[in-house]
């Protein structure tokens, strides 16, 4: 019997080299012949692949749109191996043994209910069917034994970051934990929130500051440093698109508080006029700086003491808090108590009509040298979200996504000095000291700088300034 066993192995092996042979010859013949090949001996390695491993395909046959004609004998299985390109994604939906037969990986334990369990894999961690994850700015779910995630482009970018980190562009890039998450729409929808600036705020006469046309303006120049206490920080609008509100109330608080010689410091109330300027304000949505400072000049502003920001900023005009009045001199009047426990001045602080500074680079030196910080309209760009450290400059990226956002770009911003410094090449670069109101985590303690003198993202376009409304009785 086992000489019988002998020749039945025997005959077994001679057939299975003969019928290799045959198919490396007919392969050098017609390389086409793969397919022909593999479709006469498909049910022998069916069979032998059944009898050897595979489980599933033990009781299933072939994985459903297979190609039976990619394939690749298996030697040291003695089997076929298909080797359908899907088979080696990530996420793969071929037969369940595919990895355990033709690359020999572990298989799944036979407790098991399936010998692929449903659900999908991310970083080496099982994720139950229909489960969401998130991944920066967009979500993943899993269908299918697959992730089928949403394609938004994020407001933080590494690659952007590591861009400008790795050239020598002047200043240097972060990713913000406050920005994560967001897409790049909503960073430009909720993080700016002015509106570009009216035809009539565009005709407006330039003003020329007072000082003699001879005046020395120095290499360096900071307002809190000339004006100690009387200038203001930045404060964060977070999500509430109201970058108009924000930096107006900001730049009357500083004027206000030079103009009357220290008597008045009180930091004006932006939240006051997000939620009480009624006609074309917006408040979280975008405004305009026109209207900004009509408000201030009609009805006046409350401290930010008084009226601090509310954990939602997002209010309209019915959570307006507290309103003014005109008394018999034309002094205005709040009609409520602060809308807080803490405060209890409720003063009323009106400005000026508006002026237009030179978009001169000279002139703007000389009105903030002279009056105090002026307001101006910049351009934003998706780096600007990133900048950390240095003198600010646009570094173009490869992503034309902003492109889309262009309406939303325009940001109100406050100008409080200059001065000039070594930047990108090792080059002495001039410019402009500005506070943001991204709160004081982001840049330099809330603040950056910027190329002076090149209207860098139009930072010198449009500066604005005003001069706060004071009686007699105010005066120091």
């Amino acid at each position: 019997m086992w000489t019988g066993y002998k020749i039945l192995i025997f005959s077994y092996l001679t057939t299975e080299i003969w019928m290799e042979k045959q198919y490396l010859s007919q392969r050098q013949v017609d390389p086409r012949a793969d397919f022909t090949r593999n479709q006469t001996v498909l049910e022998g390695t069916r069979f032998k692949r059944a009898i050897s491993k595979g489980q599933y395909c033990r009781s299933f046959g072939c994985c459903e749109d297979r190609d039976d004609g990619c394939a690749a004998h298996f030697f040291e299985a003695d089997a076929l191996c298909y080797c359908d390109k899907f088979c080696e994604r990530e996420n793969s939906d071929c037969c369940p043994d595919y990895k355990s037969f033709c690359r020999e990986e572990k298989e799944w334990p036979p407790h098991t209910k399936s010998w692929y369990p449903e659900g999908c894999f991310r970083d080496g961690r099982h994720y139950e069917q229909g489960s969401v994850i998130k991944e920066n700015c967009n979500s993943c779910t899993c269908s299918g034994q697959q992730w089928k995630c949403s394609q938004h482009v994020c407001l933080v970018q590494p690659e952007l970051i590591e861009l400008v980190n790795k050239g020598d562009y002047g200043w240097t890039a972060q990713n913000y934990s406050q920005f994560w998450a967001m897409t790049l729409e909503e960073g430009f929808r909720y993080r700016l929130g002015t509106l570009p600036p009216s035809p009539m705020l565009l005709r407006m006469n330039e003003v020329t500051a007072s000082l003699p046309a001879t005046t020395d303006l120095p290499e360096f120049f900071i307002s809190s440093y000339k004006w100690p206490g009387w200038t203001h920080s930045p404060l964060d609008q977070r999500n509430c698109a109201a970058s108009w509100a924000f930096s107006t109330a900001s730049v009357a608080a500083d004027r206000i508080a030079i103009q009357s010689n220290g008597r008045y410091t009180a930091n004006l109330s932006p939240q006051n006029l997000i939620s009480c300027c009624a006609k074309d304000c917006h408040g979280c949505n975008s405004g305009s700086i026109d209207r900004a400072w009509w408000y201030l000049r009609k009805r006046g502003l409350v401290s930010h003491a008084c009226y601090p920001l509310f954990k939602d900023q997002n209010a309209t005009k019915d959570d307006c808090a507290m309103a003014s009045r005109s008394d018999a001199r034309g002094k205005r009047h709040a009609t409520k108590p602060c809308p807080n426990s803490f405060e209890k001045s409720n003063r009323i602080y009106q400005c000026s009509p508006p002026y237009r500074v030179s978009s001169n680079e000279t002139e703007i030196m000389r009105e903030i040298m002279q009056n105090g910080p002026v307001q101006a309209i910049m351009q934003v760009h998706e780096d600007f979200f990133h900048y950390k450290t240095g003198i600010y400059r646009h570094v173009t990226s490869t992503n034309e996504e902003s492109e889309k956002y262009r309406k939303l770009r325009t940001h109100a911003i406050k100008l409080t000095g200059w001065g000039i410094l070594r930047g990108a090449q090792g080059r002495k670069e001039k410019f402009w000291v500005a506070a943001n109101s991204w709160g004081k985590s982001w840049g330099e303690n809330g603040y950056f700088r910027i190329l002076r003198g090149v209207n860098e993202s139009d930072i010198e376009k449009l500066i604005i300034a005003a001069w706060g409304q004071l009686t007699s009785s105010d005066e120091p």
